[in-house]
């Protein structure tokens, strides 16, 4: 058994609603890992800071200049969201994760070749003194892999080693499922758009006055627009196979905006409706596609009960539930899996799951900058686990 490390993950989510924290105290025991929750927190982005990133978004135009003081400034404000953390609920902290934010995500022919997170590690290490493990998709990416979903490998070691086969969902900006158990090698893969088309639909009628649906509350006045919906299924992403990611760089506002363009008028009411059910309705299809008996959400979509009810009703007999009945709360998941993944990494244990990927092979991700008073890495782990105690 490996002694145990606190371990604080930090994650920006593809909805750039803030900076996602959480701590855990991590040990290794033959093939089991043991993750204990010690807290979690968000830290909601400077609207100035926001607004910057999504105009470097696709497909907005942008400089190298931008992007170096985005990855700076991003990376100034994970650093403020890890020493908040720290001082709340992990002062004993020993090594942080941070995956950053997501701004490219190079995909071409179905082949990923890229991934670019801006929020530069130095500042996290020199604010916290401590070591941290960042830069985690492109070993992945280099062994043949999309470099996502990256939650793939937590999905299998909680929910694997059933006959039944459930899929873990992530309703984040773009919603990702992991299919695990059945007796089946897991599947894992980014479905489609999930709150990215809602909340750009959102800040489009509301003209910039609300950034997200909150309750649902404009979906749920508004009717799905059926003629829409369907255009938007012609969406030639749905019907590749997987391994497939996809971002922002697709699912964006005048992607949506020329969809309903060719429609006609669409009611502003209803392309949020119809924004929320997009997300529903291909999430079905594909736990449908998997034969899978229970699906367990997490993200901050499970906080639209829009979303959820059409969700439901698409599954039909289906159950849904949340990952809080395993322990984990819905909105941390990310941050919790990232912890996971540089504390294997630091063990020398791959983080990836090539079933998941399509990577070649296993990978140790991550790059590590060793901290104020250097590093020194645990024995390396000679067993990869394969499974997670949530205690």
């Amino acid at each position: 058994m490996s002694g145990p490390m606190t371990v604080l993950g930090l994650i920006s989510g593809t909805s750039m609603d803030g900076i996602d924290v959480a701590a855990a105290d991590l040990e290794l025991d033959g093939d089991v890992v043991r993750l204990a929750p010690l807290g979690d927190t968000s830290t909601p982005y400077e609207d100035s800071l926001r607004k910057d990133l999504e105009a470097a978004l696709p497909p907005g135009q942008t400089t190298v200049d931008a992007v170096c003081r985005l990855d700076n400034r991003v990376g100034q404000a994970f650093a403020a969201a890890a020493t908040s953390a720290m001082s709340d609920f992990a002062p004993e902290t020993d090594l942080v994760v941070s995956h950053g934010q997501t701004i490219f995500h190079w995909v071409d022919g179905g082949q990923a070749l890229g991934s670019l997170q801006v929020g530069q590690p130095a500042w996290i290490s020199a604010a916290t003194g401590l070591p941290v493990v960042a830069d985690l998709r492109v070993a992945d990416i280099a062994a043949g892999g999309h470099g996502a979903p990256l939650a793939g490998l937590f999905d299998a070691l909680l929910l694997g080693g059933t006959d039944r086969a459930r899929a873990s969902l992530n309703l984040g900006g773009i919603s990702n499922i992991t299919v695990v158990g059945g007796g089946v090698s897991p599947v894992a893969y980014d479905v489609g758009p999930a709150n990215a088309l809602i909340d750009a639909a959102v800040a489009h009628v509301t003209r910039g006055m609300a950034s997200y649906d909150a309750d649902g509350a404009i979906a749920a006045r508004g009717t799905v627009h059926q003629e829409l919906l369907r255009q938007l299924l012609t969406e030639p992403y749905y019907s590749q196979p997987p391994p497939k990611t996809t971002g922002k760089e697709l699912f964006h506002l005048p992607y949506l905006l020329d969809a309903a363009g060719e429609i006609g008028e669409v009611d502003d009411d209803d392309l949020v409706s119809t924004a929320t059910a997009i997300a529903a309705v291909t999430v079905a299809r594909a736990c449908r596609q998997h034969d899978v008996d229970e699906v367990i959400a997490a993200g901050g979509g499970v906080h639209n009960p829009t979303l959820m009810q059409m969700l439901s009703d698409e599954l039909g007999d289906i159950p849904v539930r949340t990952i809080e009945d395993m322990g984990i709360p819905s909105s941390a998941k990310e941050s919790y899996f990232i912890a996971l993944i540089g504390f294997l990494t630091v063990h020398g244990l791959a983080g990836n799951l090539p079933a998941a990927t399509g990577a070649a092979h296993e990978v140790t991700l991550g790059a590590l900058l060793p901290g104020r008073d250097g590093f020194q890495l645990p024995d390396r782990a000679s067993t990869q686990p394969t499974r997670l105690e949530i205690v």
